[in-house]
């Protein structure tokens, strides 16, 4: 890429095309990196959690936060929160696992208090009170401790 242009997508937008690791951290072009998830994806909510949680699982929650991400901006107006709040989870686990403790402490708190309002109707068999409960223990963790391993910290999205 040209020093002096910023990348851009098919339509023109600033869009930064260095590859990422598994953990969203953008590598030197040229560099071989993890395949990056395609934005504006529409998937029904069990597509959505599948995908999540199979990129959680494989130690890559910056990306399960893009597939939360597309939910959100394409879901239904009463759901917006719930996928933001799972999102913010993801990222919040990104940056403990990236080393960013009070980054990662604040996202994983913001999200369950964006989750708590879910907990009593478990929406689509997301384990609501579970996430919840995990995402504050491993802020209180991440605060006073190491980096965590995403793989080995991923939450489940259903019970």
């Amino acid at each position: 890429m040209n020093e002096t242009r910023r990348d851009r997508d098919a339509e023109g937008r600033a869009r930064n095309a260095r590859p990422r690791d598994g953990l969203g951290r953008p590598l030197p072009y040229g560099t071989p990196g993890v395949e990056r998830q395609p934005e504006g994806i529409v998937r029904t909510p069990a597509q959505t959690l599948r995908e999540a949680q199979r990129l959680l699982d494989a130690g890559m929650p910056f990306h399960a936060h893009e597939i939360f991400e597309d939910a959100w901006k394409s879901g239904p107006e009463d759901e917006r929160e719930l996928w933001r709040g799972l999102a913010q989870i993801a990222v919040g686990l990104t940056h403990s696992a990236r080393g960013n403790t009070a980054g990662g402490a604040r996202l994983l708190r913001r999200g369950a208090g964006a989750l708590a309002p879910f907990a009593g109707s478990g929406p689509h068999g997301i384990e609501v009170s579970g996430l919840c409960d995990w995402a504050r223990e491993l802020a209180e963790r991440v605060e006073s401790g190491p980096m965590v391993d995403a793989a080995a910290e991923a939450p489940r999205l259903r019970a």
